[in-house]
């Protein structure tokens, strides 16, 4: 229920020279629709191809869908108030935009842990990968990763809506879980409290699982006679590391701060990292440096041949 007197926020957008807004328009719009594209191509050519109805690509086809629902709920409202004067956003929808955002946070921290794991089991019990990630487990771990990412969802955006704004209303790029803090003329101690219970569990919980699975998988790579199999197995597990870490970074250092110590000005880039540059690199990174997802999408997309 919304007892605010704050009808809707302002938001102020990443820069305010004129000259600058209309550069980074260009590459946030450039970015955007390179994720977004890519991302639905992803989708759309594991779906098509049932040679990539596998674990591996059953939770690609999840990173995409959560990519797509990320850059979608964010950056459309970002490129508006980047061209017009149309700066204002509701408190129904900057409820909305946290509640998909918040979602997409936590759905992707799990299944970079969900995707570590299947690598894990891949690299070090190959003879029983078939028998250990069979199709009850592409289907329920799919399923936990949302229920879980839903309920935390539920749980952050539900204290928000129990918060009273009076002033001011002005927001630096987007509707976020700190910034509306520091905004509130309500206590938020609660708020803080679970924003440190779920970076505690899914952030660095997830990260510190995702980092054993890879310790365990850089170990078996060390026992690899091949120069060649050690080559290949590194330079996935090194690409796949560079993603999280670079996902991670920014989100733990941004929800760990309280409501007080956040900045508008230090967490701009921080932010766009999380929302855009991640998304974007993750179908490079995870999809299209693989030759079978390429395959796919060619089959998927004949046109995309020549």
């Amino acid at each position: 229920m919304n007892n605010s007197i704050i009808t809707e926020f302002m938001i102020l957008g990443l820069i305010q020279k004129p000259e600058l807004k209309r550069v980074l328009f260009i590459v946030f719009l450039f970015m955007y629709t390179v994720a977004f594209l890519g991302n639905s191509l992803i989708v759309i050519a594991i779906i098509y191809n049932t040679s990539l109805h596998t674990p591996m690509y059953v939770f690609l086809l999840a990173l995409a869908i959560v990519d797509i629902v990320c850059t979608t709920s964010i950056i459309p409202k970002m490129l508006v108030t980047m061209l017009t004067s149309g700066r204002s956003i509701s408190y129904e929808n900057c409820m909305s935009q946290i509640f998909l955002f918040t979602w997409s946070l936590g759905a992707e921290m799990i299944l970079f842990t969900t995707m570590a794991y299947d690598c894990y089991v891949a690299i070090c019990f190959p003879l029983c990968y078939r028998t250990i990630m069979n199709h009850h487990m592409c289907v329920t771990l799919p399923s936990i990763t949302m229920m879980i990412a839903v309920t935390n969802s539920w749980v952050h955006s539900g204290l928000i809506l129990r918060l009273t704004f009076c002033g001011p209303n002005t927001i630096d790029h987007f509707c976020e879980i700190p910034p509306l803090l520091s905004l509130s003329c309500s206590p938020v101690r609660i708020n803080e409290i679970m924003l440190y219970v779920a970076d505690i569990a899914l952030a660095i919980g997830d990260f510190t699982l995702t980092c054993i699975s890879y310790g365990f998988i850089i170990a078996a790579i060390f026992r690899i006679h091949t120069t060649e199999g050690k080559r290949k197995a590194f330079s996935t597990c090194l690409s796949h590391l560079i993603v999280v870490s670079l996902y991670y970074s920014p989100v733990i250092y941004t929800y760990i701060c309280p409501a007080f110590s956040y900045s508008f000005e230090r967490d701009k880039v921080i932010a766009a990292l999380y929302t855009l540059v991640t998304p974007t690199l993750n179908q490079i990174v995870y999809s299209f440096r693989n030759k079978e997802m390429q395959t796919g999408i060619q089959k998927a997309f004949p046109f995309l041949k020549h």
